[in-house]
């Protein structure tokens, strides 16, 4: 394996840190018996995985080698 094959795009990293946010924040607002907050911490959570997705197939693009 080389170094490259860990890299991550900008949008592969902020959506993973925003997706761990909102798991946190949705743990806390069902823990607290907050509903608001848990809602707010799931949108955060789902907004962040599909920023991660989205990251995740720019680098499939980015890496795709041409079909002869």
């Amino acid at each position: 394996m080389n170094k490259d094959e860990f890299k991550m795009n900008r949008d592969q990293s902020k959506g993973r840190i925003e997706a761990a946010k909102g798991k946190a924040r949705e743990t806390v607002g069902k823990v607290t018996g907050n509903a608001h907050l848990a809602q707010k911490g799931k949108l955060q959570k789902d907004l962040g995985k599909a920023q991660a997705a989205y990251g995740d197939l720019q680098e499939k693009i980015r890496n795709a080698k041409p079909s002869p």
